[in-house]
């Protein structure tokens, strides 16, 4: 398969995880807001609805936006391979260091999500925080980590394409 469309249809792959999670995250939330009605449930379905917003409009804008994506680097590759290095690689290197930064920030959530549900022995408000937190943050740090994974691999045939060019 051409690296180009496998490494786009990966990234559009998991944009539909992510809208599904982001799906299940939600209705998920509106069960602990209106099913279990304590502050512990009411606090874990913030970040779970905060999170599920993120996590639908990232999925939905990635979607919409791959078949551009594919068309504007095969015409790169096929009429102005100059372009590979010049656009298309530096895009690349950016969402790459984003990533570094995405993951940092996420394991902050996640220890700051371990700290809220351990903070109190009550099942608080704060603690229900905390639980939302950590399950949100470690499913898109796992997300994000195969998503990294693919934009190395990407990265490295852009590289590779460039050379020859």
């Amino acid at each position: 398969m051409n690296p180009v469309v496998k490494y786009f249809n990966g990234e559009k792959a998991e944009s539909y995880i992510f809208i599904l999670i982001g799906i299940i995250a939600l209705a998920t939330a509106l069960y602990f807001i209106l099913a279990l009605k304590s502050s512990f449930w009411k606090g874990a379905a913030i970040p779970f609805i905060i999170v599920a917003w993120l996590e639908f409009v990232v999925g939905y804008t990635i979607v919409t936006r791959i078949p551009k994506d594919i068309a504007r680097v095969e015409t790169f590759i096929q009429k102005e391979p100059q372009s590979i290095k010049m656009l298309e690689i530096p895009r690349m290197e950016k969402v790459m260091s984003n990533f570094v930064i995405f993951r940092y920030v996420e394991i902050v959530l996640i220890i700051l999500g371990i700290a809220l549900m351990y903070s109190s022995m009550n099942d608080t408000f704060w603690r229900g925080i905390g639980l939302g937190l950590f399950i949100q943050a470690s499913i898109v740090l796992c997300l994000d980590f195969f998503a990294e994974r693919r934009g190395h691999i990407y990265l490295e045939y852009l590289n590779q394409l460039s050379n020859v060019n």
